[in-house]
């Protein structure tokens, strides 16, 4: 699922993009600048940067130091994933816990950005307890790949 969300996610990068390109022919070449296209690909980025980790524990694409892992025999390396993973979900977790509420409110209050263009921005902020939920049920996959796969060495 994670990387079903973040193949679909990936291609607002180029949404961005054009959105800054846009941003900037209107503005130095047009002398027109735009009061939404900055404000629409912040919002963008937001998903887009969300939708990222979770993909990126299951890749085990996330920067990591294995000074300590890559010399650790197989039980201190066991522990030290398991750490990890643990750090993870207590992340996610506290994320989800303060993240839902500000979402909820934002959506009761039809909060708006208070800008000049003024968008809705709830839509934005629910990607936020989104990704903590797949991070949780990404970590929980992980933690069952690190058991079946020492079941399987066993």
């Amino acid at each position: 699922m994670n990387r079903f969300l973040f193949s679909a996610a990936k291609w607002l990068v180029f949404l961005i993009a054009a959105l800054m390109l846009y941003e900037v022919l209107a503005r130095y070449s047009f002398e027109a600048p735009t009061s939404w296209a900055p404000e629409l690909a912040t919002l963008l980025f937001g998903p887009y940067f969300l939708l990222g980790g979770p993909y990126l524990l299951h890749m085990g694409g996330h920067v990591c130091i294995d000074l300590l892992s890559a010399r650790a025999g197989p039980r201190l390396a066991l522990i030290l994933a398991v750490t990890g993973l643990t750090l993870t979900m207590s992340f996610a977790g506290i994320l989800l816990w303060f993240a839902h509420p500000l979402v909820v409110q934002s959506y009761e209050y039809a909060e708006t950005s208070y800008s000049t263009w003024n968008p809705v921005i709830w839509p934005s902020k629910a990607v936020l307890p989104i990704a903590a939920i797949l991070l949780i049920a990404q970590t929980i996959a992980e933690f069952v790949l690190l058991f079946s796969a020492r079941k399987i060495k066993s």
